[in-house]
C-alpha cells in the first residue's frame, strides 16, 4: 500500500507541472525566434512581381470594402499585375453598390463576382472566385485576404519575394489587431496575443519548418500549389486555412512566414463577437488534429516537411490540450494537499517558479520583437495571465518579503496556511475556466459592466482555454457548423498604419524607411491608380533591395536582442535565489 501511495504521489506531482506545459512550450517557441536568421528566409529572396488575382469573401461588408480595396491597389504592387475580385456571397446591404463605384474607379481592375444563394461560409464563397481565377491563363498567384484588412504598401512585394523559390507554395504575412485608438481593453489583449502567437512563434515555425496556419486575411499562393491542391479549398472543416496550410506542405511545398509584411485587421471588441471566432476556430482546431491523426510525432515519415517533429506536435498539442492541462494541474495539487501536505507546497512553488521563468521571457521578448504595437498594449501584456495569476507571480518572485507580509495579513501561504485559502491557489487554474466562462454569460445583460473586470481576474489566456474546452464540448456532441461571420465597423485604422511608417513592424529597433506617398494622396488620386503602376514598378528595385536588406538585419539584431532578454531573466532569477539563501 505504500508503495502505491508513493507511485500516486510521484505521478500527482509530475502531473502538477503539466500545467505548465503550454508555458514551457511558448518558452521553447521563443527560445528559437532569433535563430531565423540562420534560416536564410531573406537571404536567398528576389524580386518578383506575379500576376496576382485577389480574393476577397465579401458578406454584408459594405462598410470597409472601399478603404480595403483602394488601400491594396495604391500600394508598390503595381497597379497593372493586380486584379482584385470580390466575390459578393449574397449580400444584403449596400455591398454591390461599393463594389460598382469601385469598379467604375478601378476599370478592368476590380471584377465583382455575384453568389445569388450565399451563407454556406468562407471556403464555399473562395471557391467560387477560384474556379473564375484559375481558368485564366493570366493568373500566376492568388492572395487571399478578407474584406477588413488594410494592407501596407511593401507588404505584397515582401510576400511575393519568396514565390520566387518553385519549392515555396504559399507565404502569410503578421496580422496586426487596427483598432488603434478606437480600440478598447479587449482589442488591446487581443494586440498583444498577436506579438506572442504570430510575430514571434511563426518565426519559429519558419524555423522548425513548419508553419501551422496561414493567416486568413492575408496568404499568398503560387498557381502551381493551389492546383496541386486541387484549385479548391476545403470546406469539411470550420479551418480551412489550417487545412490549405497543412496539405501544401504535406505535398512538398514550403509555407513561409514574413513577419515584415504587415496587414492590419479589425477584431472583435466585445467577449461575445471574440467567443464566437475563437470557437469556430477552436473547433477547426479539433477537427485538423483528428484529420491529420496520422502526421502527429511521425518524424520524416511524413515526407520532406516536419510537421510530424516532435517539437512541433508538443506545441499543437499543449495549446490545444490547454484546458485539461490546467484542470489536471489543480487536481493534482488538491490531491497532493490532502494525502501529502509538504509535497503539495512544493510543487506549487515549483509550479510558479517555472511560471514566472516562462512569464518574464516571453513578456520581454514579445515587447521587443514588436515595439510599436507594445507601446500601445503594454499594460495588458503585464496582466495578461489574470491579476490572480500575477499575484502568484509577484509572491513568487519576491518570496521573502511577500510571505512574511502575508503573514502579517492572516492570509500566508504556506503549507501551514488554512485549508480554504490554500485549496483556492491549488485549484486557481481550474476555477478561473468557469470564471471566464461567466465573463462571456454576462456580456450584454443588465450585469454586463462584470465583463472586464472578470477578464482582468482571470487572464485573457484563460478565456481562450474556457472557449476552447466549449469547442470541444460541442464537438464531442456533434453540434451543427455554423460559420459566424464577425460583424466589421471600419476601425482598422490606415492612417495609424502609416503613423509608424518610420520604424516596421516586427523591429527590436527604429529604422530608416523608403519615402512613402500619404495614403490620403493615394487614395485621392485612386482613379489614376493605374496610370501611376509603371512608375511604382520603376522605383520596386531599390525599394526592394533597401527593403530586404533592412528586413535582414532586423532578423540578425532580433537574435541579439533575444540573448539579451534571456540575459536579464536569468540574472533576475540568479539574484532571487542568492536573496533567498
Amino acid at each position: 500500500m505504500r508503495v502505491l501511495t508513493s507511485i500516486a504521489h510521484t505521478v500527482a506531482f509530475a502531473c502538477v507541472f503539466l500545467g505548465a506545459m503550454p508555458l514551457l512550450t511558448a518558452l521553447a517557441q521563443f527560445l528559437l525566434v532569433g535563430l531565423q536568421r540562420y534560416r536564410g528566409v531573406y537571404r536567398d529572396v528576389a524580386l518578383y512581381l506575379p500576376r496576382t488575382a485577389v480574393l476577397i469573401p465579401a458578406r454584408d461588408e459594405g462598410a470597409v470594402l472601399a478603404t480595403t480595396v483602394t488601400t491594396l491597389l495604391a500600394s508598390a504592387f503595381p497597379a497593372e499585375r493586380l486584379r482584385v475580385y470580390v466575390i459578393d456571397d449574397a449580400s444584403t446591404d449596400d455591398t454591390p453598390a461599393v463594389l460598382a463605384r469601385l469598379a467604375g474607379e478601378h476599370p478592368g481592375s476590380v471584377v465583382h463576382l455575384r453568389r445569388e444563394h450565399g451563407g454556406q461560409g468562407k471556403a464555399h464563397t473562395l471557391n467560387h472566385g477560384l474556379r473564375h481565377v484559375l481558368a485564366d491563363d493570366w493568373t500566376e498567384a492568388v492572395l487571399v485576404m478578407d474584406a477588413d484588412v488594410v494592407f501596407e504598401p511593401d507588404t505584397l512585394w515582401r510576400m511575393a519575394r519568396h514565390l520566387r523559390d518553385p519549392g515555396v507554395g504559399a507565404v502569410t504575412a503578421y496580422i496586426q489587431e487596427g483598432s488603434g485608438r478606437r480600440g478598447n481593453y479587449l482589442t488591446r489583449y487581443i494586440a498583444y496575443e498577436y506579438i506572442t502567437a504570430q510575430a514571434a512563434a511563426r518565426r519559429t515555425q519558419n524555423v522548425l519548418g513548419a508553419v501551422a496556419c496561414l493567416a486568413g486575411g492575408a496568404q499568398l499562393h503560387s498557381r502551381a500549389n493551389l492546383e496541386a491542391l486541387g484549385g479548391v479549398i476545403d470546406t469539411t472543416t470550420l479551418a480551412e486555412d489550417t487545412v490549405t496550410t497543412f496539405d501544401s506542405q504535406l505535398a512538398g511545398r514550403r509555407v513561409v512566414f514574413d513577419g515584415y509584411a504587415l496587414v492590419l485587421a479589425e477584431e472583435p471588441d466585445t467577449l461575445g463577437g471574440l467567443w464566437r471566432q475563437r470557437l469556430r476556430w477552436a473547433r477547426g482546431n479539433y477537427q485538423v488534429t483528428h484529420r491529420y491523426r496520422r502526421v502527429w510525432f511521425r518524424g520524416r515519415f511524413t515526407g520532406s516537411n516536419r510537421l510530424g517533429s516532435w517539437l512541433f506536435g508538443l506545441v499543437w498539442f499543449s495549446v490545444l490540450l490547454t484546458p485539461f492541462l490546467m484542470i489536471l494541474s489543480a487536481a493534482s495539487l488538491i490531491f497532493l494537499f490532502y494525502t501529502d501536505t509538504s509535497s503539495s507546497w512544493y510543487a506549487f512553488q515549483a509550479l510558479w517558479v517555472v511560471n514566472l521563468v516562462s512569464y518574464l521571457f516571453v513578456t520581454l521578448l514579445s515587447l521587443t520583437v514588436d515595439p510599436r504595437t507594445a507601446r500601445r498594449c503594454w499594460r495588458e501584456a503585464l496582466v495578461f495571465p489574470g491579476l490572480i495569476s500575477c499575484f502568484f507571480l509577484a509572491v513568487t518572485a519576491v518570496p521573502a518579503v511577500a510571505l512574511p507580509w502575508l503573514d502579517d495579513l492572516g492570509l500566508g501561504l504556506s503549507r501551514d496556511s488554512p485549508h480554504p485559502l490554500m485549496l483556492f491557489a491549488y485549484g486557481w487554474l481550474a476555477l478561473c475556466l468557469p470564471l471566464a466562462w461567466l465573463a462571456k454569460v454576462v456580456t450584454g445583460t443588465r450585469t454586463g459592466w462584470l465583463s472586464a473586470p472578470l477578464v482582468h481576474l482571470v487572464g485573457y489566456g484563460s478565456v481562450l482555454a474556457a472557449c476552447s474546452l466549449n469547442a470541444f464540448v460541442l464537438q464531442l456532441r456533434g453540434a451543427d457548423q455554423t460559420w459566424g461571420r464577425t460583424e466589421k465597423t471600419g476601425k482598422a485604422a490606415p492612417a495609424e498604419l502609416f503613423a509608424g511608417a518610420a520604424s516596421s513592424p516586427g523591429s527590436p529597433v527604429p529604422a530608416a524607411a523608403p519615402a512613402r506617398t500619404p495614403l490620403g494622396e493615394r487614395a485621392a488620386g485612386a482613379g489614376a491608380g493605374r496610370r501611376a503602376g509603371p512608375d511604382r514598378a520603376g522605383a520596386l528595385p531599390l525599394r526592394f533591395a533597401e527593403g530586404t536588406g533592412l528586413d535582414a538585419e532586423r532578423d540578425r539584431r532580433l537574435l541579439w536582442w533575444e540573448l539579451s532578454v534571456a540575459g536579464v531573466v536569468a540574472a533576475l532569477m540568479v539574484a532571487r535565489q542568492i536573496w533567498l539563501v
